[in-house]
């Protein structure tokens, strides 16, 4: 049942809105949009630079709502280091004028506007807002009820840290994927040019061989390893899907399986056989990697995006982008563009040419999200309702 929590004052609203986002923005724009007077979520952006066009910042980011079908109002926050005192009034005033001269061009009801900065809080709509702030104290509301939303600490760009692995998994991880790769060479019968290794295929690890065998069917495996438990891989579990993933043919695969299950999996593997042998790739298994169609279970994506942190956290370094660019592409799928750029900014360090990298960090530059993002027929989450 989807909790729902009333707001009767600006400040109640202000202390629920890190709930509903599950963290406490910082230097950030952010927009929750309505139906009726309950709310359908948030939406943060960075806040924009006083130099930048302001008139065109709020025309994208209002055009945003619109596309929300559900949404007939909504209410901007901003969250700024700034303070009133050095501002002489409301911070980003010019910005937030800009935003509502917009939403009132698209019909969009203003519930609030309202403002949290680094000495005060107050409301730009609200005549009787004194030019030195509210107190942030009047901010914390406490809730016995409220304990079962989750915050995490920090803000937008906290929680993007890969999981800790020893030095004893790493040699384990980086181990298995040398052997997994000797393995796939002798079953392809290629030439492998590794004194490390010997060339007689009996000498071959059955760990390995079994990993390798299991790439025969990739879609059965990615659909196994989604009842994989990240924290307890072992080495050719972890080494099988880093394999995988740092293989853009794979991964593409995995992602497409990832969102839209078992049988898109396999109609995957099967177009990318046949795009090498000069087939176009079907539109339908594109459009998902470029945020259309319906929206997907987000479970799945949660946990396939668990796994390939665990996996860019273990394999060797120049192992890492394909991991790092599938945790950029998940996140992004979910929303959560701000840890889409971390990630695949990690992974242009390491691959300053990394395909899949370069296009996320270009979505998220141009606030360009999945269509199934603004798709909110019915509120998942808590609910603030503005009584």
């Amino acid at each position: 049942m989807t909790p729902i929590f009333k707001a009767t004052t600006a400040a109640d609203f202000l202390a629920l809105v890190p709930r509903l986002a599950g963290f406490s923005p910082s230097r950030s724009l952010v927009l929750v949009p309505f139906a009726g007077n309950r709310t359908l979520g948030v939406m943060r952006l960075d806040l924009p630079d006083d130099t930048d066009d302001v008139e065109r910042v709020a025309s994208t980011f209002i055009g945003l709502i619109c596309r929300i079908a559900t949404a007939d109002a909504l209410a901007p926050v901003v969250y700024t280091d700034a303070g009133f005192a050095e501002s002489e009034g409301l911070p980003h005033d010019r910005l937030m004028s800009a935003l509502l001269a917009r939403a009132d061009i698209c019909g969009l009801d203003v519930r609030d506007a309202l403002c949290v900065a680094s000495d005060g809080w107050g409301s730009y709509i609200d005549p009787g807002c004194p030019p030195e702030g509210r107190d942030l104290a009047e901010l914390r509301l406490d809730r016995a009820e409220l304990d079962d939303l989750p915050l995490d600490p920090g803000d937008q760009s906290t929680g993007h840290a890969l999981p800790p692995v020893d030095l004893a998994e790493k040699e384990r991880v980086g181990r298995a994927l040398h052997d997994l790769s000797f393995a796939v060479s002798v079953l392809q019968n290629e030439t492998w040019a590794d004194p490390d290794l010997p060339d007689d295929p009996a000498r071959i690890d059955p760990r390995a061989l079994a990993a390798a065998e299991a790439l025969d069917d990739l879609p059965l495996l990615l659909e196994d390893a989604l009842d994989w438990d990240p924290s307890r891989l072992d080495a050719f579990q972890a080494a099988t899907l880093g394999w995988s993933l740092a293989r853009p043919a794979l991964r593409d695969i995995a992602l497409t399986q990832w969102c839209r299950g078992l049988e898109a999996g396999d109609r995957a593997a099967e177009a990318q056989l046949r795009w090498q042998d000069g087939e176009a790739y079907p539109d339908e298994l594109a459009a998902s990697m470029w945020g259309e169609g319906p929206r997907p279970d987000p479970e799945r994506l949660s946990h396939a995006l668990e796994l390939s942190r665990r996996i860019a956290a273990a394999v060797p370094r120049d192992d890492r982008p394909g991991a790092l660019a599938a945790c950029a592409w998940l996140s992004w799928a979910l929303g959560r563009s701000t840890h889409a750029a971390a990630y695949a900014g990690e992974a242009v360090k390491i691959d300053p040419a990394h395909g899949l990298s370069e296009i996320v960090l270009t979505f998220v530059a141009n606030a360009h999200l999945p269509e199934w993002v603004f798709e909110r027929p019915v509120p998942r989450g808590p609910v603030t309702q503005v009584i």
